[in-house]
């Protein structure tokens, strides 16, 4: 049995108010079973209360779904799998590539992958900028890697010509919407309200000015 169980009512819960199908509960929990393992050895997460790992990782992950398409996404600066793996868990249809540099890190989500059987993920272990797939990629996403023009700078190269980029936000987003990059452009912004976690959460959608 998994040793998370117990929090499953509440992550169940959670799904619900996300419009997910509560019977994705057991694979999210088997995720985050292995990850409270691993960090505990590897401090790959300064969280370290499963009960707030799984509304501050698994549910902020997932607060996005709803303005992700099926197709190729690759998650920059992944860290131990987020936003990557709770997405790929909830969308069989979307091929994630998990891009890590930290080798620890990487060493985890291919275990992670491995152990939750997840044909739609495979790791990179490498620097975004480094990733040798140009215009390979529908959606890039990074949760907490950079600014937005600096997560642009290390993966624009990856997204193809109507690509997009899809970043989780705070509150205030005009200063990094103003520091973009030539040729690029705020395509939209979509509040999120993430089950059990207080303060605003947004999507912020960038894609090129002219595909």
């Amino acid at each position: 049995m998994n040793s998370l169980a117990h929090l499953q009512p509440q992550l169940e819960s959670g799904l619900d108010a996300l419009a997910l199908p509560t019977t994705l509960a057991p694979r999210l929990l088997d995720y985050l079973a292995l990850l409270d393992r691993w960090n505990k050895a590897y401090n790959l997460t300064a969280i370290r209360d499963p009960r707030e790992m799984l509304v501050k990782h698994l549910l902020d992950s997932l607060a996005m779904h709803a303005h992700v398409e099926p197709g190729r996404l690759a998650d920059l600066g992944t860290g131990p799998g987020l936003p990557g793996i709770p997405l790929a868990i909830a969308k069989p249809e979307l091929q994630v590539a998990l891009v890590e540099s930290n080798g620890k890190k990487a060493r985890f989500l291919r275990e992670a992958v491995r152990q939750l059987q997840l044909d739609n993920a495979r790791v990179l272990e490498s620097r975004a900028e480094e990733v040798d797939e140009p215009g390979a990629f529908d959606l890039i996403t990074a949760r907490a890697l950079d600014r937005l023009a600096g997560i642009l700078a290390v993966g624009g190269h990856l997204l193809a010509a109507d690509g997009q980029l899809l970043a989780m936000k705070g509150p205030r987003v005009d200063e990094e919407v103003a520091e973009l990059p030539a040729g690029w452009a705020l395509a939209a912004v979509h509040k999120l309200t993430v089950p059990g976690l207080d303060g605003e959460r947004h999507l912020v959608v960038v894609s090129r000015k002219n595909p």
